[in-house]
């Protein structure tokens, strides 16, 4: 008897082993695990290449929204030279029209929809079809973010796995965690106490939902797990303003802080992912905690996060939590207008300071535009083919520039009048100053380096083409060609005394 269970026991992981192999190699992993780097922990190292993420990504819907052709998607991201995408789960969907958005991934039209959670035979579900039973996995979207996942690596895509997220009080209308939504009797509850440990029976299901997709995406390593989209939507216990002179309860003035109800229930999910990933033996993934908009000094910090993620994001979001020496991200911008100029230069701006990571909100990618073409588009920020040029230009000048050996620099430009600046170096031999002009007329670098002799060489940030090359020392630099944003490359001369 003995030696036929353990006839079939063998069977049952040859047959799993297959399963898995179909969509990715299984020693794959190993290889190609996404890992904060080891030299320099603000930036990431994926298959033995150090990394920053720069991206400029559709309305996260590529996995749940049938209707969406990730494939043409995922080839356009990837022929331009970005290397991240930021995808929803589906614990949250949203409806059409919702945020003014007219053309939304995240909100499939009905019949579409593609959840974890097979649906039942009851009909009742508040944007169309049967409810859904949490009991039951739907095996066709395991399949659809397999095969996404497997194209994203193929393509040298990094993916920010979004499990949950606030649900912005109408959104919880729609989520099949909601009681009227499925047929398991969940507990009725307001929007505000989903994401916590004061949940009822939802938590139960919030949990095998997690293992569950850290169960499915073992063989992957081309991703990182982020808890929770905006929690301080939900749950925030306090506010500062920290633009005094606009409306003091405009969100856009605010920096709102997650309340300890939400940090208590996102450690919790963090400990889920842990757990799950000791129990299958699997090296563990990355970890993000989405912090706030703007930026926020980060308090309690859960040993589990490896990335510090904020909205909307000032540079003083990386100068502030530098020292944990972690990645400090940017995933989500919009909601200032629709130029081009406006999220190119905070994609300059946030990784010249130290980031890591920038993901554009890019609402040129739509159901039938998966090319990222359609600019006639209705939505509450930007995107297009040429902001997604420009934001390659930024990815492959720092894949060119050596920027484990750099860190952030605020004595090497003594002073850059009428300018924004941030600069990084390796204080001894390379210095990087990025230059963004706030007036029409132009004024010289006041710089400071060790006595000797340089190189500077100055590049246009809209094509990554050189402008100028000069020898300098300390003092001035003068800064070529017009008011548009430059950046210059300062190397110590190999003939300089």
């Amino acid at each position: 008897m003995a030696r036929i269970v353990s006839f079939w026991i063998k069977i049952i992981c040859v047959l799993g082993v297959m399963s898995i192999g179909k969509y990715y190699p299984l020693n794959a992993q190993a290889k190609s695990l996404l890992q904060l780097h080891p030299q320099n922990s603000h930036y990431f190292l994926y298959q033995n290449k150090p990394m920053v993420l720069v991206g400029s990504g559709e309305h996260y819907g590529s996995v749940i929204n049938l209707d969406f052709d990730y494939k043409k998607y995922l080839h356009t991201i990837a022929n331009e030279g970005l290397n991240v995408t930021r995808v929803f789960m589906g614990a949250y969907v949203e409806k059409l029209g919702d945020f003014g958005i007219t053309r939304n991934n995240i909100a499939p039209r009905e019949g579409r929809l593609l959840l974890p959670w097979a649906r039942s035979k009851t009909p009742g579900y508040v944007l169309g079809g049967y409810k859904f039973d949490l009991t039951t996995w739907d095996q066709d979207y395991f399949a659809r973010l397999k095969n996404f996942m497997t194209e994203a690596a193929r393509l040298g895509i990094m993916v920010e796995i979004n499990l949950f997220s606030s649900y912005y009080e109408d959104g919880w209308k729609y989520s099949a965690f909601n009681r009227l939504n499925n047929v398991n009797h969940t507990d009725t509850i307001t929007s505000k106490q989903v994401n916590t440990l004061a949940n009822g029976n939802i938590l139960g299901y919030q949990e095998k939902y997690v293992r569950k997709l850290v169960q499915e995406l073992l063989p992957f390593g081309n991703f990182y797990f982020e808890i929770q989209n905006e929690p301080w939507w939900d749950q925030s216990e306090a506010t500062f303003v920290w633009n005094e002179y606009g409306a003091p309860k405009d969100w856009f003035t605010q920096v709102q802080i997650v309340s300890q109800k939400s940090r208590e229930w996102q450690k919790k999910v963090a400990q889920w992912i842990r757990e799950e990933e000791q129990k299958l033996s699997a090296k563990p993934h990355l970890i993000s905690q989405n912090i706030s908009n703007f930026y926020y000094p980060v308090a309690d910090t859960d040993p589990n996060v490896s990335i510090f993620n904020f909205h909307y994001a000032l540079p003083k979001a990386v100068t502030d939590n530098y020292y944990l020496n972690k990645v400090v991200g940017f995933n989500e911008t919009g909601f200032a207008g629709r130029e081009d100029k406006t999220y190119r230069r905070q994609a300059w701006r946030f990784l010249m300071a130290g980031g890591g990571l920038f993901n554009h909100l890019d609402y040129s990618f739509s159901v039938g535009n998966e090319t990222g073409k359609d600019t006639s588009y209705k939505a509450p920020g930007g995107g297009s083919a040429i902001l997604r040029k420009q934001l390659s230009v930024l990815k492959h000048f720092f894949d060119r520039i050596g920027f484990i050996n750099l860190s952030p620099d605020a004595s090497v430009v003594q002073t850059a009048p009428g300018a924004v600046m941030y600069a990084l170096s390796d204080r001894k031999s390379q210095w990087v100053i990025y230059w963004e002009s706030m007036t029409p007329c132009m004024y010289d670098l006041i710089i400071k380096l060790p006595k000797g002799v340089y190189q500077a060489e100055w590049f246009d940030v809209t094509t990554g083409k050189s402008i100028q090359k000069i020898s300098i020392g300390s003092g001035k630099l003068s800064v070529p060609g017009n008011g548009e944003d430059r950046v210059v490359v300062i190397r110590k001369s190999s003939t300089g005394k």
